[in-house]
């Protein structure tokens, strides 16, 4: 199983929306799904179809009480992607796991008995805490979206530190499969401007596919779908589209390399 932790420790920035749709993407494809829902708020979970009275355990109960994943799964709508869903519970789980020897890789251990999926998604809270910390120490490699505006290339410096230091001393194999440029506006300069400084520094390191701003892309989630289901001929779908076959592309890569 391929895990893929996606991050980014500024909010509003299309992480959750980016999760959602590549994973059924990929499950469309036939690549049996996990998604873990790590975000307290609990959008994914909203997003895929799962309602809170439904979520009788979640992602709190495999990272506090050990759970295994399996006892933790919510079967969604799109055939072939399960979810492990967040509650609001999961606010209190860095107090509580705080002085738990092996509080950075509680999620780590839960996926080590897990093998029934290709591929695994990790959407994190937007902060660089604890429950992140377990997502990036589990992960394989990490997907960044990155919103087009200049505040979000402040925060993408701290996140590239944060994933330094994880590497230095909880997972030295995470790698980042990508940046994923989210909600680009052509009408507007700054934007355009964004992008290409992103690109500049960063080079192949940032997905071709550019996610817009998209209406659809934000009414779906409040129907329980995910947009590539809710009008999988928008804008934002094909985007989502082009961006997950070029994430299968660089997975595939780093297989071989390895």
């Amino acid at each position: 199983m391929i895990c893929v932790a996606i991050a980014n420790q500024k909010g509003g920035v299309g992480k959750t929306t980016t999760a959602i749709n590549v994973a059924t993407a990929m499950a469309a494809i036939g690549w049996k799904t996990l998604l873990i829902d790590l975000d307290p708020q609990g959008n994914a979970s909203t997003g895929l179809g799962i309602p809170a009275d439904a979520r009788e355990t979640s992602s709190y109960d495999v990272l506090v009480d050990n759970a295994d994943i399996a006892a933790c799964l919510k079967g969604s709508d799109i055939p072939g992607l399960d979810v492990v869903p967040a509650t609001q519970d999961l606010s209190g789980a860095e107090i509580e796991l705080v002085s738990a020897e092996d509080r950075v890789f509680r999620l780590r251990n839960a996926l080590a008995q897990s093998n029934a999926y290709d591929i695994c998604f990790i959407d994190c809270p937007p902060s660089l805490g604890l429950l992140t910390l377990n997502a990036l120490a589990a992960a394989d490699t990490l997907l960044v979206p990155l919103q087009c505006e200049f505040f979000a290339l402040e925060g993408l410096s701290q996140l590239l530190q944060t994933v330094e230091h994880v590497t230095e001393r909880f997972n030295a194999n995470l790698g980042i499969v990508g940046i994923a440029l989210t909600m680009f506006d052509r009408r507007n300069r700054l934007t355009d401007q964004v992008a290409d400084d992103v690109r500049d520094c960063l080079g192949n390191l940032v997905f071709e596919a550019v996610i817009p701003r998209n209406v659809r892309l934000s009414e779906a989630p409040s129907h329980g779908l995910p947009a590539l289901i809710y009008d999988h001929n928008c804008s934002g779908s094909r985007a989502y589209i082009n961006l997950a076959k070029e994430l299968i592309g660089r997975l595939q890569e780093t297989r071989k390399a390895a």
